[in-house]
């Protein structure tokens, strides 16, 4: 015997599909069809179902049995319609509940933050290149932070020349080619608030969601790993082993086509304990660091006591002590 069921009845049949018994809802209205549909859609049980159930203990409920049942009762006009209204109010509901959804906040956060710093970089690049070409005294690389600014508040490039204190460029840009340069450093700067912005937002929701994670690896990096993973839950049940090269997609895809394993993941390597350290003893590091930042999103997922500043501390220092360890690397066979 099977009992099968949906919103509006439940049924019990035998092996012939023969009815045994059947119990109707009668309370149809909008709001308690949108929370039967979602006690459906979360695999509970409807009451008919459930009576059904302790009249005959034997029956086997059977939740998809519906689709496969020739004679299941089609919907009328009236019952499509609060069905079409009640879906459309649960998916309304649903969207309004995965605000909640941390995994989800940081996952537009960071990947907002990424989108940002994207744009920026190509930016940045391209107005100190632009500036460059007409102040070609001025030292690029160690004035690259305050180009942008000092651009954007500039009137004239021969300004941004005596600020920096170079010599004018011989060829001077026109008066509409200079508000595009102006504007291109405006951008620059703009988007390097917002950056700040972003980052500040995002630890101040990794140190809340991921306190251990957060002080091991830093909120930003707790961050991007949650996202990696598809979730914290995801991470904290994620083998270290798996956790250690999260992020090294490129690797991964060379290592199917026969290259050596990667060692670590780029969340992992900008960690100063392991891009610091010399190649031979990445690894190690960073196994090591995996192990314990799987621990830590362990005791963060779990509700676990957050790692003091101490506890994180002496961790860094096994780091740092497996760099004493292999001072040397090792001799090829």
């Amino acid at each position: 015997m099977r009992i099968i069921y949906d919103w509006r009845l439940a049924r019990v049949i035998d092996d012939n599909e023969v009815i045994i018994d059947e119990l109707y809802w009668n309370r149809v209205s909008t709001k308690s069809l949108v929370n039967r549909l979602s006690d459906l859609q979360s695999g509970r049980m409807t009451s008919e179902a459930r009576s059904l159930k302790e009249r005959f203990p034997d029956a086997i409920p059977d939740s998809l049995g519906v689709l496969s049942c020739s004679d299941w009762p089609e919907l009328s006009e009236e019952e499509v319609l609060k069905f079409t209204e009640a879906s459309t109010r649960l998916a309304k509901r649903g969207v309004a509940d995965s605000s909640g959804d941390i995994d989800r906040r940081l996952d537009m956060m960071v990947g907002a933050n990424n989108e940002l710093r994207a744009s920026w970089t190509t930016l940045e690049a391209r107005c100190i290149e632009w500036i460059g070409l007409f102040l070609s005294e001025l030292d690029l690389d160690k004035m690259r932070r305050e180009i942008p600014e000092v651009v954007s508040s500039s009137s004239s490039i021969n300004e941004v020349a005596e600020r920096f204190e170079v010599p004018e460029t011989l060829h001077q840009p026109s008066e509409d080619e200079w508000r595009v340069v102006k504007s291109q450093a405006q951008s620059v700067v703009d988007i390097a608030d917002r950056l700040s912005n972003h980052e500040n937002a995002i630890r101040v929701l990794a140190n809340d969601y991921l306190p251990s994670l957060s002080a091991l690896i830093g909120p930003i990096g707790a961050a991007k790993l949650v996202v990696l993973a598809g979730g914290r839950e995801r991470l904290a049940r994620m083998p270290s082993g798996s956790l250690q090269v999260l992020g090294a997609n490129a690797a991964m895809s060379a290592h199917r086509r026969g290259a050596p394993p990667p060692k670590h993941g780029a969340i992992l390597f900008s960690m100063p304990a392991v891009s610091r350290s010399p190649r031979w003893v990445r690894g190690k590091v960073a196994r090591y660091l995996a192990g314990k930042a799987s621990i830590a999103v362990r005791i963060d997922h779990f509700n676990g006591e957050p790692w003091t500043k101490e506890e994180v501390s002496k961790i860094h220092k096994e780091a740092e002590s497996i760099k004493d360890r292999f001072p040397k690397p090792p001799k090829r066979k």
